[in-house]
Formats: C-alpha cells, sequence, structure tokens
C-alpha cells in the first residue's frame, strides 16, 4: 500500500524562475517535522523556470504545460495526482516566513469540521495583505471595496463594522477566527472535502477561483478558518502577472461578474443586479483606461528627443 504525504504543495508557476527559487528555498528551509511533497505545474515559461527546478529542486515534482491554462486548471491537474491529507496551493511569488508552518496542520487535525485554512498573508512592507481574511461579496461589501469607502475611517469601530465587510476589518488580524474566504495565493485545504465539494472551478482563469471554492465549501457544511499563528509574505503582481496587466484587469472583473452570477443574483431584484453589474464594469472601464493611459505615458517618454 503506497504511503501517502501528509501535505501536497502545489504551485503554479509561469516566468517566475527567481522569485519561484526564494519560494522553494523557503519551502525546504521551514516546513519541518512534515511529510510533504512539492509539485510544480509551469504553463509553458520562457524564463527557464524549469530548467532552474531541475537543476537545483531534484525533489520537487514537475507537470509542464504546453500553453498557459490558468491557474484553477493547473492546480486542478496536480490535485488529481497528489496524494497528501492536505493540499496546500502556494503562489511561486511567496516566501515562508518562520519555522511554525506546522500549526496548520496542526490546527486542520484538532479542528475536524475545517474544510480549509489559511495563513496570515503580509506584503513585501510587513503589511497584512488583506484578501488573506474576507467575507463573500454582497452588493453593499462590493459597494463599499470597490469605491474605497472601506479605508476612510478604518480605525473607527461603527465603520469597520458596517463598511468592512468584504475585508472583515471588525475581526481582529492576529486571532484564529472563522471566514468566508480565504487568498489562493497559500490555502490549505482537506482532502476530504473534494468528493462533496469538487476541484477548483476552470471558468476562472485566475481571480475568483478561490473564492468560488470558499463558497462551496462553505455551502457544503465546512468551515473555513484564517489563522495567523503562521505568516507567509505574498510580494504580489510578480512574474508572469505582471507581463499581461490588461489580460489581468479583465479575468478579475469577469471574475467578479461570474461569481455574482452564478450565486447572488436570485437573491437581489433587478435594480440591484443591475447597479452591481453596472459598478464592476464601470470599474474595470476606469482601471482600464488608466492603464491604458499611464502605458502611453511610459512609452511616450521611453521616445527620443
Amino acid at each position: 500500500m503506497k504511503n501517502l504525504n501528509t501535505l501536497s504543495i502545489i504551485i503554479v508557476n509561469y516566468n517566475a524562475k527567481e522569485l519561484l527559487r526564494k519560494c522553494l528555498k523557503s519551502v525546504f528551509d521551514k516546513v519541518k517535522d512534515i511529510d510533504f511533497e512539492i509539485w510544480l505545474v509551469d504553463n509553458a515559461s520562457s524564463d527557464g523556470s524549469l530548467e532552474m527546478i531541475r537543476k537545483e529542486f531534484p525533489k520537487v515534482k514537475i507537470i509542464a504545460n504546453k500553453e498557459n491554462v490558468g491557474f484553477a486548471k493547473a492546480n486542478n491537474q496536480t490535485i488529481k495526482k497528489a496524494d497528501g491529507k492536505y493540499i496546500f496551493l502556494l503562489n511561486p511569488d511567496t516566501v515562508i516566513f518562520d519555522e511554525n508552518f506546522e500549526e496548520l496542520i496542526k490546527f486542520m487535525e484538532e479542528h475536524p469540521e475545517a474544510g480549509a485554512c489559511g495563513p496570515l498573508v503580509l506584503n513585501g512592507d510587513g503589511t497584512i495583505q488583506r484578501q488573506c481574511k474576507r467575507g463573500f461579496p454582497t452588493f453593499w461589501n462590493s459597494f463599499a471595496y470597490y469605491s474605497g469607502l472601506w479605508k476612510l475611517f478604518s480605525k473607527n469601530r461603527w465603520w469597520r463594522k458596517n463598511f468592512g465587510g468584504y475585508f472583515l476589518l471588525s475581526k481582529p488580524d492576529n486571532r484564529i477566527c472563522e471566514v468566508d474566504q480565504l487568498s489562493g495565493a497559500a490555502l490549505m485545504v482537506r482532502r476530504e472535502i473534494l468528493g462533496k465539494v469538487g476541484l477548483m472551478c476552470e471558468d476562472y482563469v485566475m481571480y475568483w477561483d478561490d473564492t468560488d471554492w470558499c463558497f462551496r465549501i462553505k455551502k457544503a457544511g465546512w468551515k473555513v478558518y484564517f489563522v495567523p499563528l503562521v505568516k507567509i509574505i505574498h510580494y504580489g503582481g510578480a512574474g508572469g502577472v505582471q507581463l499581461h496587466a490588461l489580460k489581468n484587469l479583465w479575468y478579475f472583473h469577469r471574475g467578479a461578474y461570474l461569481f455574482y452570477k452564478r450565486y447572488l443574483v436570485s437573491q437581489h431584484s433587478f435594480l440591484i443586479n443591475f447597479l452591481y453589474y453596472s459598478g464592476v464594469w464601470f470599474a474595470f472601464s476606469l482601471k482600464l483606461l488608466f492603464n491604458l493611459f499611464r502605458r502611453e505615458k511610459i512609452i511616450g517618454s521611453k521616445k527620443p528627443t
């Protein structure tokens, strides 16, 4: 009988060679006293990532795609092959901060009702990355998020409760708590849930796939926890992501539309749904124009005089 690992770490990479090297080094340096395997899914990188992995980290199991199939599909490829009791999705632009990673495993072992948990995710400057502790998007949460209202008076208790629902500002950042959703940059799930919940939804190329998965996990009766005992740095917007900024902008807002249409549209009136959809596409249009203007300005500044 095959001996199963306690943990399967899955990393989806696209042209993030240097950050990926730091990520893998942190895994091998920091993950102690746990039987684990690492799977690397490469989405047709052209920066020598695969050569680096084979040379410097021969223990890593590799799936080399001939094209970029997206985040969700690449993870699903590996989840089907991995044999860990727990599956941990980890972005290549992350670094495990300290040597107590086993606290996540310990938490899952002590809380059988937990279908998923996630660590405290920090930005490169040490501030919290809000995406690691979130509520599900509602019309009001989304309005406060897209408009920026959530952060105007974020230190006020009443304001946090009424305008900070998407990022759960009313819940402390340094305590274990039940949440709605976690960041796909560092997300641990119990293999047992797959039979009831299924794999990640491949309708999302990237972004919102973690939201969709957490939604289905909770809908199936499991709980989702934020466990800040473990810290991970997520540099974000690095590697292949920054190479296709406009395309990724589309993926994000398309994901917001798909999630709402799939799970929330039936809960609201036509007017509320119209306002939500209008807000999503208005936000997309503004960001698109801003990015196009910025790109034009950068290109213009490089012209010889």
